[in-house]
């Protein structure tokens, strides 16, 4: 199934993330898609946020780090910034098969490379008709997706 929806503002881009966190579990991996500003550490932070029902939560990119791990009261979240990686060889470092137990978001997927996740629901963000629009391309979680254009 694909979805897509346009998000007018920021707030509209952190309402879906907070709609898709109700509906994660462990095990599963978003993996955010989208050109430098598009918005994928926003709405990763709003999801993080989200998922774990404190807004004051303190989520800062892992452009440097590479992973940062939560944990949420569903169980661990990872969330991973690969912008800096040339492939998939340097995962097994950033603990990749063990945060696969837990929620998985993913910044620069394409890094992933054979080790993408066929489960995956594939959020690709691209620049909308106004400076803090974005137009959303939702892909997989079959069956999860039902509603949430409300």
């Amino acid at each position: 199934m694909t979805l897509i929806l346009p998000l007018p503002d920021e707030a509209a881009t952190a309402a879906l993330a907070a709609r898709l966190a109700a509906r994660a579990r462990p095990g599963d991996a978003l993996l955010l898609e989208g050109p430098l500003g598009a918005g994928k550490s926003s709405f990763c932070r709003a999801f993080l946020r989200a998922a774990s029902g404190d807004p004051a939560l303190e989520v800062p990119s892992p452009t440097f780090t590479l992973v940062q791990s939560y944990d949420l009261p569903v169980g661990p979240a990872f969330h991973f910034d690969l912008w800096r990686l040339d492939g998939p060889a340097g995962l097994d470092e950033l603990g990749w098969e063990e945060a696969r137990d837990g929620i998985v978001l993913v910044e620069w997927p394409d890094r992933l490379g054979a080790l993408r996740p066929a489960e995956a629901l594939t959020l690709a963000l691209a620049p909308g008709p106004n400076e803090t629009s974005r137009i959303a391309t939702l892909t997989g979680w079959d069956g999860r997706l039902e509603g949430l254009a409300a």
